[in-house]
């Protein structure tokens, strides 16, 4: 019998992450996604009882875009403590540390050590970096010490998405090709996930992870029915081993992605490798 499937890429739908850490940048997202900021606001227990009515296990993870964006960041801390209060639930958490900040290693340290998250993500548009700056390689050869591993957000995003000027988020921060090939490249033993169908530079993504071993994709973000024909088709072949089911909650709920799902073109005999297998082999949960 399958297991519950492993959703990698969970936010809080939280007034702390939504509203105080996300602003107006999450308010842009949210009509991106065609829905209203403040109705989609939960508590904890609320949002763990949705997962657990629909038999999905969680990945929370946390946001620190402090320097970026001028906003509270959703801490480590708070992450644990969802965790640490609904373990059946959510399996995991990431941390996630702000690389401007000068104790940014320190933190993962700490997040892992002492709060028991299981991985690291970035967000390189709002936080404003690439993830090749040298600045960044003391918190990747922390990473690779801890044995966890690191999660960059690939492609286009609807973090600001259509305010004028996108309310000054830049999409090349995001680019698969240089920015996390390079880091691919120079830290082997690194497990690195790139997050979301990465258009406009699938193509590219798709590339870095069959070219490297160390490089697998979360298919967050995107209804499976938008897929691109070739994303679906390296899931099933050269891929099959490495890719993860996530839906970008609370953008995309659990219930459409799983639907979609089933008629996206994926071979059914590669269903639970998908939904649950992978992610415990990749991610240790």
């Amino acid at each position: 019998m399958s297991k519950k499937p492993i959703d990698v890429h969970v936010h809080p739908s939280t007034k702390e992450y939504l509203i105080d850490s996300g602003g107006k940048y999450l308010e842009d997202a949210m009509r991106y996604f065609g829905k209203d900021i403040r109705s989609a606001v939960k508590s904890v227990e609320e949002m763990a009882a949705e997962y657990e009515t629909l038999g999905v296990r969680g990945i929370l993870l946390a946001w620190d875009a402090e320097t970026g964006t001028g906003l509270k960041k959703t801490s480590n801390e708070y992450i644990a403590g969802i965790v640490e209060k609904f373990p059946d639930v959510f399996v995991a958490g990431f941390a996630s540390v702000d690389p401007w900040k000068r104790n940014a290693a320190k933190e993962v340290e700490k997040a892992v050590k002492e709060l028991g998250l299981r991985g690291l993500k970035f967000q390189q548009a709002a936080q404003k970096f690439f993830p090749n700056d040298k600045m960044c390689y003391p918190i990747y050869e922390k990473c690779v010490e801890l044995n966890i591993p690191v999660l960059y957000h690939t492609g286009t995003t609807g973090y600001g998405a259509g305010a004028k000027g996108g309310d000054g988020i830049r999409l090349s921060y995001t680019k698969p090709i240089p920015y996390i090939d390079d880091v691919a490249a120079d830290f082997p033993e690194l497990k690195i996930i790139g997050a979301h169908p990465s258009w406009p530079w699938q193509e590219e993504m798709l590339a870095v992870a069959v070219h490297k071993a160390n490089v697998y994709l979360d298919l967050s973000g995107w209804s499976p029915k938008y897929f691109s024909p070739s994303l679906v088709q390296y899931a099933n072949t050269f891929l099959k081993d490495k890719v993860m089911f996530g839906t970008d909650y609370p953008f995309i709920s659990p219930q459409k992605w799983l639907k979609d799902f089933e008629s996206a073109g994926f071979k059914p005999e590669l269903r639970d490798k998908i939904l649950w297998e992978n992610a415990e082999k990749i991610l240790g949960v």
